[in-house]
């Protein structure tokens, strides 16, 4: 018996570290979500001061910072979400899921960096808040409008544009594949929720990804008529795809049911931060 060769076939363990960003990550990931959808929902009803043009991601921020102890809770998040975005950079670097480099596991491993990406640019925002310099009203241009007019000032730029608005609207419909297909809960250790809340928290995450498929579908076809109309103006972020939500026929009440599934999916974060299991080599 070879012990040497048996010690390298032994799994290495895995490291802690990496572990606890992941998890940390999905529940500043958690906070942010819960606190959309409960700022959407408020601007469904007009509740409080809230309208539908204070309830993006960037809002949610400034919404903390002016919550007692805001700039420490504010730090808090900014820290959570680095480690989100540290942890989807290891996942696409590192393929810790073992995804492969054929061209499924490549999209894959494309989809961990962009979340990191743009979570990077969350924390970077929300940091500056912290920090006291940026936020603004938060009435400018919104990250989706500067990206299609960068796109459009190119050559083939309607092409450019509209290739990335079938490209969101595609992730739309994947979240609604995830939904109805269970692949979401894939990873989620459930025989270790307690078995009277493991039905509830599950459907939650159902829930919220078709939410999320919802407003990925608006996003993307607002770029898209962005695209066709050559205006970068009529792109936008979930900021706008609430506002659009709004105006629609029964637009309080839809607002209101994506408001309470965004709520799902931040909860559903908090159920991927506890049980998820998180490979991190």
């Amino acid at each position: 018996m070879n012990i040497a060769n048996m010690a390298q076939r032994l799994p290495s363990p895995q490291p802690a570290w990496v572990i606890r960003f992941a998890r940390l990550g999905l529940a500043a990931k958690g906070v942010v979500y819960c606190l959309v959808g409960i700022l959407a929902f408020m601007a469904a009803f007009e509740l409080g001061d809230s309208s539908d043009q204070q309830a993006g991601k960037q809002d949610v921020f400034r919404f903390i910072l002016k919550q007692p102890f805001g700039k420490a809770l504010l730090a808090v998040v900014v820290v959570g979400m680095l480690c989100y975005t540290l942890w989807r950079l290891i996942q696409a670097i590192k393929d810790t899921d073992n995804r492969g480099s054929d061209a499924k596991g490549l999209g894959s491993r494309i989809g961990y960096a962009s979340s990191g990406v743009v979570y990077g640019s969350f924390a970077f925002y929300a940091a500056k808040l912290v920090i006291g310099s940026g936020g603004g009203s938060g009435q400018g241009e919104d990250s989706r409008q500067t990206l299609a007019r960068e796109l459009l000032s190119q050559p083939f730029g309607q092409w450019l544009a509209g290739a990335v608005a079938l490209g969101m609207m595609g992730m739309g419909i994947y979240q609604f594949y995830r939904a109805f297909s269970g692949s979401y809960k894939k990873k989620i250790k459930e025989s270790e929720i307690r078995q009277e809340v493991k039905g509830l928290l599950v459907r939650a995450g159902k829930v919220g990804y078709v939410a999320r498929g919802v407003v990925w579908l608006i996003i993307g076809y607002m770029f898209l008529r962005a695209a066709l109309e050559a205006n970068s103006r009529e792109a936008g972020g979930s900021q706008s795809a609430f506002q659009f939500l709004e105006s629609s026929a029964y637009g309080s009440f839809l607002l209101g049911a994506v408001a309470l599934g965004l709520l799902c999916y931040g909860v559903f974060m908090f159920v991927r931060a506890k049980y998820e299991i998180i490979k991190a080599a």
